[in-house]
């Protein structure tokens, strides 16, 4: 899959919004999952996960500062194993709310809660006037084992939310779950895998948004398999550029095992120690897939920032997409040339 700018993008690129005035958290300003993604135009959106100390708080938001310039459709927090940032995940989606124009989806895990502590967690969201919920199983925190839960699959969590009749919006909240392009590492039936999705898409899915995946074949797989088992919701694809190798097999690990293709790894291997260079060859593979998921009319990207902002813009301007009305300057901010699009991975 070549880095092809211009002419990439048969489908639509939704990389703005009309910019809101900041405001408080509360219900006045709901924005559906729905209606973001209803235009048919592709969506970018981001991830961050709730910073543990002081210091990690001032450099997310120097990151968000960064980020929100480029206007995305929404941006996700995730939620630790068993819960573990709960207060974390909420305070943070509250103050994105109040602080900054940006959509905060809250990722919401189930295993180990009872059904009255999932209550309360979306009563809070709903008085908070937060529209769209991340559903997922989650994992236990490591070290404590299997625990008793009212919420056995991420699908007994999806149709705890549809059936939650509290939300100011009449269409109650949003819902996401994951995708595996890779398949599921819990299932390895790739038919029941897919029958499964299909019941969780049926309980009141809005839209999926998949783990990260280095080989686009893969995603345009998943798709037709959903297609072919008749879910029609849309498919955000998850991108996580590598800027480390640490990093990278920390994200195996995080994955369940993700799959690298030898012609990155060849790449990366060629890298040798420099860091630098190890980032920009995944700053520009990340590019290359993001590109050809344009040409083949993906519904959105969503990118696995790692509280980091440089690799997304990099990409950004990579793929030569348009920015809002009046941004933050990007040149302010980036801290090295942007990778050339003839360039070849190395």
């Amino acid at each position: 899959m070549g880095l092809s700018i211009g002419s990439m993008c048969p489908r639509q690129v939704l990389s703005t919004k009309s910019p809101r005035s900041l405001r408080h958290a509360d219900t006045t300003h709901l924005m559906h999952i729905r209606d973001i993604l209803a235009s048919g135009q592709t969506t970018f959106s981001f991830e961050f996960f709730p910073p543990r100390t002081v210091e990690s708080t001032e450099r997310l938001f120097q990151t968000i500062a960064e980020l929100e310039a480029y206007a995305p459709a929404f941006v996700s927090v995730t939620y630790g194993a068993g819960g573990s940032t709960r207060d974390l995940t909420h305070d943070l989606v509250l103050r994105l709310r109040k602080e900054t124009r940006l959509e905060p989806i809250p990722h919401l895990t189930c295993v180990g809660d009872s059904r009255a502590e999932v209550e309360e967690i979306l009563a809070r969201y709903a008085a908070a006037g937060v529209s769209n919920l991340l559903a997922l199983r989650g994992d236990m925190p490591a070290g404590i084992g299997n625990a008793s839960s009212e919420f056995a699959h991420a699908g007994d969590l999806v149709r705890a939310i549809r059936n939650y009749r509290h939300h100011p919006d009449a269409r109650g909240f949003g819902i996401g779950v994951a995708g595996f392009p890779e398949g599921h590492p819990a299932t390895p039936n790739r038919l029941k895998e897919m029958d499964y999705l299909k019941a969780k898409v049926d309980a009141g899915v809005d839209y999926i948004c998949t783990q990260l995946f280095f080989d686009n074949r893969d995603f345009y797989d998943f798709r037709e398999r959903c297609e072919l088992a008749g879910i029609k919701v849309p498919i955000l694809a998850g991108i996580m550029p590598i800027t480390s190798l640490p990093g990278m097999r920390r994200m195996a690990e995080l994955a369940g095992g993700a799959r690298f293709p030898a012609r990155l790894m060849k790449a990366l291997q060629r890298a040798g120690d420099s860091g630098d260079a190890v980032q920009r060859i995944g700053i520009h593979y990340a590019s290359e897939q993001c590109s050809d998921l344009l040409h083949h009319q993906v519904a959105g990207i969503h990118f696995y920032t790692l509280n980091q902002s440089t690799a997304t813009r990099e990409i950004y301007r990579n793929l030569a997409l348009p920015m809002p009305t009046s941004p933050l300057s990007e040149e302010k901010h980036l801290t090295q040339p942007p990778v050339a699009a003839a360039e070849a991975v190395p």
